[in-house]
């Protein structure tokens, strides 16, 4: 892959803002195949009251709309923390080439762990994954959102 960067730190502060929220903090980013970021979101679904705002649909929804489609084929996404098995299904559907995510979710992870969405053999589309990527920055800020809320 030559040319490439990593947008994982824009999808670090996504999380670091959502934190500043009360949100858990995780971060997504939708890059296009020209290198452009076309979506930038972090969790909301205190802020908002919905279950479904997890930092990668709302990171979706804003990049479909750019695009006016709801496939995204050649984008990548970088997302601070394992893809849950609901966001893993929306980055399928949505046709994602490339996922970066950064710290693994063994309890709640729909992609490495659990579900493992894009083994099944009902998947139409399993995205190229790539992970560990800003993974000690990200388990770190989870981290420190957690304990602080069992104190």
């Amino acid at each position: 892959m030559s040319g490439f960067r990593s947008h994982m730190d824009q999808a670090l502060a996504e999380a670091r803002t959502a934190a500043e929220r009360g949100e858990v903090p995780v971060g997504a980013v939708v890059v296009a195949p020209d290198g452009r970021v076309v979506a930038a979101a972090g969790n909301r679904t205190r802020e908002l009251n919905d279950p479904t705002a997890h930092a990668e649909i709302l990171a979706l929804r804003a990049a479909c709309a750019a695009a006016g489609s709801e496939r995204l084929p050649d984008h990548d996404l970088y997302v601070t923390l394992e893809p849950c098995p609901m966001c893993a299904a929306a980055i399928s559907f949505a046709r994602i080439g490339r996922l970066y995510f950064g710290a693994d979710d063994p309890k709640s992870g729909g992609v490495a762990h659990g579900a493992r969405v894009y083994s099944h053999r009902q998947c139409h589309h399993a995205p190229e994954v790539y992970d560990g990527i800003g993974a000690e920055e990200a388990a770190a800020l989870l981290r420190a959102f957690f304990e602080g809320r069992r104190e």
